[in-house]
């Protein structure tokens, strides 16, 4: 049986001040962890998905996937700063502690929050909405374990939300 660790996220936030969409997930996954960078899971959705809506090439590399998501205004992090869990599994996230999400919100011209799955709406309505008072829109999420969500109907969901606000 694998067995809780204690992690820290690893790797800064992506945004800049001109960033009027922030993104966030709820913690990064072992894979991501090993990257140093967002959705580093090969069978994970988010940057397939992300593409088809921006109409623009898959990134490969993070600089790429960095140039994509400013050139259209993107902020990505995650709610979680660090917490105690086993492998990549949200449902086993224990003794969270939330991020800095204030600093992003103070430092660009963010103007909606969307979360990448329910656990990330959940964490974000407890731990940062209050404060931080911008609207959110739960999206299901791109992990692989959301298996009865297809890549279509990700691209269908999740554009029809980003759509409204996606600048560049």
């Amino acid at each position: 049986m694998a067995e809780y660790q204690h992690v820290t996220h690893s790797f800064e936030p992506v945004y800049n001040e001109h960033s009027t969409i922030l993104i966030l997930g709820s913690f990064p996954s072992v894979k991501s962890r090993e990257q140093g960078f967002y959705y580093g899971y090969p069978r994970n959705r988010f940057w397939r998905v992300l593409s088809c809506i921006l109409q623009e090439p898959l990134p490969q590399t993070i600089n790429e996937k960095k140039d994509m998501l400013l050139k259209h205004r993107i902020a990505v992090y995650d709610v979680i700063e660090s917490c105690d869990i086993i492998g990549s599994s949200d449902s086993s996230i224990r003794g969270a502690v939330p991020a800095d999400i204030r600093r992003i919100v103070d430092e660009s011209a963010v103007q909606i929050v969307f979360t990448n799955g329910k656990t990330a709406g959940g964490l974000y309505r407890r731990y940062h909405q209050p404060d931080i008072g911008l609207p959110m829109v739960e999206l299901p999420s791109t992990s692989p374990a959301n298996a009865a969500c297809s890549e279509e109907r990700l691209v269908e969901i999740w554009g029809g939300e980003l759509r409204k606000y996606i600048t560049g």
